[in-house]
Formats: C-alpha cells, sequence, structure tokens
C-alpha cells in the first residue's frame, strides 16, 4: 500500500524573511515568501529583518530600485547591521540557488576589451590582486556574485548572475569601481 501525505498549505508555505517597522524586531511587520515589487504602501519604515530562509535582495525603492543589500540567513536589528545607509526599504527578491560552480570574468574597458582576469573565488582586494580599481564589464559564467565598490566587501553592492554585462551600468552601477566581489554560496 502506497500512503501519500499532502502537507496541509499552512505547512507549505515557510515565512522566508520578515521585515519590521522598528528595531529590535518591533512594531508592525510584513511576512514575505516571495518576491515584492513593492510594499512600501504597509510600512512607512524598516527598522530591523529577520531572514528564516534562503539569500534575499533588499532594496530602498520599489521595483527593485535603488541601492541594494544582499541578506543571507540570521537577524538584522537595524539598518546598520545590513550596511543600510537608512530605514528605506521598500522592495526584495529572492536569490535563486547556483550550481554551487563559481567564475567571473573581469575586463578593464567596456565591451570586453583590454585586460582581463578570471576570479573562481571571493576576493577581499581586487587592486592588490589586479592592480586596478576599476572595472568596465565583466561575464558570470558560473555562480551568482556579490559586487562591492570597497575593498572588504564594503560599500555599494551588486548582484550578479551568469550573463554578459558590457558596461557597469548593466550592473547596476553608475561608476566602474570595483575593490572586492564574493561568491553567494549559502543556498535555499
Amino acid at each position: 500500500t502506497i500512503v501519500h501525505v499532502v502537507p496541509s498549505l499552512k505547512q507549505k508555505i515557510k515565512k522566508q524573511i520578515t521585515f519590521f517597522e522598528d528595531p529590535n524586531f518591533a512594531g508592525k511587520k510584513y511576512e514575505s515568501s516571495v518576491d515584492c515589487l513593492d510594499f512600501h504602501g504597509f510600512m512607512s519604515r524598516c527598522g530591523s529583518i529577520r531572514v528564516d530562509d534562503g539569500v534575499w535582495i533588499i532594496y530602498e525603492q520599489p521595483n527593485y530600485g535603488g541601492c541594494m543589500y544582499i541578506l543571507e540567513k540570521g537577524e538584522y536589528p537595524d539598518f546598520q547591521h545590513w550596511k543600510g545607509h537608512d530605514n528605506h526599504v521598500s522592495s526584495c527578491r529572492q536569490i535563486q540557488p547556483s550550481s554551487g560552480k563559481f567564475r567571473i570574468q573581469l575586463y578593464e574597458f567596456v565591451d570586453f576589451g583590454g585586460q582581463k582576469i578570471d576570479v573562481l573565488e571571493d576576493c577581499t582586494n581586487l587592486f592588490e590582486r589586479w592592480n586596478r580599481n576599476e572595472v568596465n564589464s565583466l561575464r558570470v559564467l558560473e555562480g551568482n556574485w556579490v559586487l562591492y565598490e570597497e575593498p572588504n566587501f564594503s560599500g555599494r553592492q551588486y548582484y550578479v548572475s551568469p550573463a554578459e554585462y558590457r558596461r557597469c551600468q548593466s550592473w547596476g552601477a553608475t561608476l566602474p569601481r570595483l575593490l572586492s566581489l564574493r561568491r553567494i554560496t549559502i543556498f535555499c
């Protein structure tokens, strides 16, 4: 005899990220297990965040606009803990798992011109490794990556997944400054 057990809808839907209006997980909250283009209407500010599962990108503006921050499973009791500038968060999306292999090619000039470097692992200081602080184009061949404008995984963050990025604007930057990068290795 084969018995099929179908979990209830409540068991299937697992909340994965929770936004709280006030610091330290207090005040009004908004829970989500799916991408959301605009939840600003539900909350006037975001004082803290709890990520129960997965890796998420949160954005300061609706429609995935403004500064982005990549959050892994954990608790963020105030905006300084996610390296935010203030308590404005208006949209979010979940990063989908990758194959577990990682490879990114960084180019000196736009449209994949000039010198190139292949990176397979996290790099805390690209200038020390490549003697450059600007990347004008890149190819993500495998894996999901976070790019940072400053060394040691600090400064503005940019998420890139397998694709070709012919100019820095295509990954959301206004300037080609890139000084550290890391692989997203925590999966749902």
